[in-house]
């Protein structure tokens, strides 16, 4: 590694743990001692360099005439002059709705930011949504409607290092965000999953419990736990009267889901019910802590809430060395859905809809709040719309690869190739670039200055240690360029921190409120999570101490019920296909998929299956299966894991083409969140002989360099 006074301090491009990293001057990177990683990092992080110089980057805009013909090079005057005329032609024949965006969990604050801004001033759009919806919008929705307040972690990584018992409910991070498990060493686990993941290994190994429910019902997992708590007097009753409402509601529903009732349901023993109850309430450092396996769910509101209704019971969140969280996927999955670029938001996690929160940033904007649009559709909603009556005709992709990471893949490419306009700005060609009209080389995390929010929201810095490759522009180059070819009202400016200190402004205020956060703050090593509302504030590392963010202080808890999932099986399709990550990828696999070491650890998509369901398919370990659902297929190799319920397959959704397993999840909706149903698809399972490929995503041609 290179000596200290040539490397920069930033952080890990990956995912919301934020692992801090040193970065030398030829790209090299070194784990860097912080709070959040302890010095350390997964094999993601450690070979990250590999992108910064990967053959496939692409470093020159290329557009082309027609979907069928090749890419070619072009000047980025000329990239942005041709985007921006179309634009202007489609909002002018259809309307400001015709064009949409579409962002990403990933980008910077600043960039989720300036994306917000250019969509709703520049375009005059309602239709921008991001990838977050797909990760953290059923655990924000019931945090808000529970807390006041929509905060992955309300406390930092580092009150886990005490804990005595862990409740992980959804939630693999042995394999997602092994550094976080540093921070659970001395902890019982008990981890609710339908697979043995390593997690789950480790929670057998600490003296805990794996609970493997029947997927789709984590929600009547909950509500026997709380059952069980009450009937054996384990309820905190001082706590429950003096800082939740809602608790005879929550109850007169709990009160019929009585053990033995809710393990006929989800499979999972009463006994290890109450088993768990009785350890939540008997140990003085506990935590109950969820994920995408208890939110992406047609009904993951709902889920989510249930736990949280089980913590307040028990009187959790708040009290110090206890608490109730949720652990953020994508690396800027807080930060990106705080300042605008979610549907219906504006920075400062403003509601789009309330008349305060549009004049207080149309007076940052320096425009009219008339003129702001109102609420647009959620992501599913948006992709679903493209090239449809009414629907958008153009599409501005700014680090999302949705032909991967939507689900019904066969539906999202057959609406991309609708559309009269697709423009797609990132780093590395994926699935969805090789649909465009126009390709915007963009740099990466390494190239550029900025902040990102981790899981415990706290403000992180972004520093650039090295300079784009020539041809490259950041994302707010781009927006900024866009802006000026349009001769949008008001200002894009591409200094970052220019852009966060107009941040700062728009969001004071709000619920995240990042005005007393600044560049010099965070650069002499001030640890500030928001809320922070002035220059002098130390930040707020812990919520809920002593109230919670309701007017009255209360938590509310709110009766919820078991739901069915959206679709069942049956004769036709007899099994429940659920999907998930594993430890060499990352989201859409668009980075990790072009790293050789990753890629060598898991080259290829499989199906984990237990081995008497193979057997019963007629499939052994190592074949080749089809596994398809009422909206496609997706073809992998079988893996048989004895450990894994009789009724359900596993498919890693990091792989596309006939690998992608968002070929086969179902598109149905929370009704709150607008989150889809990854967890759950009916499906079959059948032998092939055909030879399955994964390959890293196409690469145009134009972009080999």
């Amino acid at each position: 590694m290179s000596p200290a006074e040539h490397r920069t301090a930033t952080h890990c491009p990956y995912c919301a743990l934020q692992c801090a990293q040193w970065v030398g001057p030829s790209g090299e990177v070194d784990a860097r001692e912080f709070p959040v990683n302890n010095g350390g990092m997964c094999q993601k992080g450690w070979t990250s360099s590999a992108l910064l110089t990967h053959p496939h980057r692409l470093t020159n805009p290329l557009v082309r005439d027609s979907r069928d013909a090749g890419f070619a090079e072009t000047g980025w005057d000329s990239a942005l002059a041709r985007v921006a005329g179309r634009l202007a032609a489609l909002r002018a024949e259809h309307g400001p709705d015709s064009v949409a965006v579409f962002g990403a969990g990933g980008l910077t604050n600043e960039k989720a930011y300036l994306l917000g801004k250019f969509a709703r001033v520049a375009l005059g759009t309602s239709q921008i949504d991001y990838n977050g919806r797909f990760c953290m919008s059923s655990a924000a929705a019931a945090g808000n409607r529970a807390f006041g307040v929509d905060r992955g972690l309300p406390f930092p990584v580092t009150d886990l290092d005490d804990a005595e018992l862990v409740v992980l409910a959804g939630a693999n991070v042995a394999e997602t965000m092994p550094p976080l498990m540093s921070h659970l060493q001395r902890a019982r686990l008990v981890v609710v999953d339908p697979r043995r993941t390593p997690t789950a290994e480790r929670a057998l190994a600490s003296g805990g419990l794996h609970l493997a429910p029947r997927p789709g019902t984590d929600l009547v997992l909950a509500l026997g736990m709380l059952h069980a708590a009450v009937v054996d007097g384990h309820l905190d009753p001082s706590y429950v009267e003096m800082r939740t409402s809602g608790f005879d509601d929550v109850w007169r529903v709990a009160a019929q889901w009585w053990p033995e009732r809710a393990e006929r349901v989800c499979g999972v023993a009463a006994s290890d019910m109450r088993t768990v109850a009785r350890w939540l309430a008997t140990t003085t450092r506990r935590y109950v802590l969820t994920a995408r396996g208890a939110e992406q769910h047609a009904h993951g509101v709902d889920t989510v809430t249930a736990w949280i209704n089980l913590s307040l019971a028990l009187g959790l969140p708040g009290r110090p060395g206890s608490g109730f969280g949720t652990i953020t996927g994508q690396g800027n999955g807080q930060g990106g859905r705080e300042h605008g670029q979610k549907s219906d938001q504006l920075p400062g996690y403003r509601h789009i809809e309330n008349p305060a929160a549009r004049e207080h940033i149309a007076s940052v904007w320096g425009v009219d709040p008339a003129s702001l649009p109102g609420k647009g559709r959620s992501a599913v909603e948006l992709l679903d719309s493209l090239g449809r009556p009414g629907g958008p005709r153009a599409l501005l992709v700014f680090g999302s690869n949705v032909l991967v990471s939507a689900p019904d893949a066969r539906a999202v490419a057959e609406r991309l190739d609708a559309l009269d306009l697709l423009v797609v700005a990132d780093v590395l060609p994926g699935e969805t670039a090789s649909r465009a009209d126009v390709l915007l080389p963009v740099a990466q995390w390494a190239e550029e200055e900025g902040t990102m929010t981790n899981l415990e929201g706290r403000v992180l810095r972004r520093r650039r240690a090295l300079v784009p490759p020539p041809g490259v522009r950041t994302d707010l180059e781009v927006i900024s360029g866009l802006a000026a070819a349009l001769d949008a009202p008001g200002e894009f400016p591409a200094d970052p921190m220019t852009v966060f200190d107009e941040l700062r402004r728009a969001s004071a205020g709000g619920i995240a409120d990042y005005a007393g956060v600044s560049y010099a703050r965070l650069d002499a090593g001030e640890a500030l999570h928001w809320p922070c509302p002035g220059e002098h504030h130390p930040g707020t590392p812990r919520l809920f101490t002593d109230r919670f963010a309701h007017p009255d202080g209360r938590a509310r808890m709110v009766p919820v019920d078991h739901v069915e999932p959206d679709e069942n099986v049956d004769d036709g399709f007899p099994l429940r296909a659920t999907t998930g990550r594993v430890l060499a990828h990352y989201q859409s696999g668009a980075q990790t998929r072009r790293v050789a070491e990753l890629a060598a650890v898991t080259p290829e998509v499989f199906v984990e299956v237990h081995p008497d369901t193979a057997a019963r398919h007629g499939l052994a370990d190592g074949d080749l299966a089809e596994v398809t659902s009422r909206r496609g297929t997706t073809r992998a190799t079988v893996r048989c894991v004895p450990t894994l319920r009789t009724d359900t397959l596993f498919l890693p959704f990091h792989f596309g083409g006939e690998g992608a397993a968002n070929n086969v999840t179902n598109p149905a909706l929370d009704p709150i969140s607008r989150m889809p149903e990854f967890k759950v698809a009916a499906v079959r399972l059948t032998p092939v002989r055909a030879p399955a490929t994964n390959p890293a995503p196409a690469v145009p041609a134009a972009a080999r360099t």
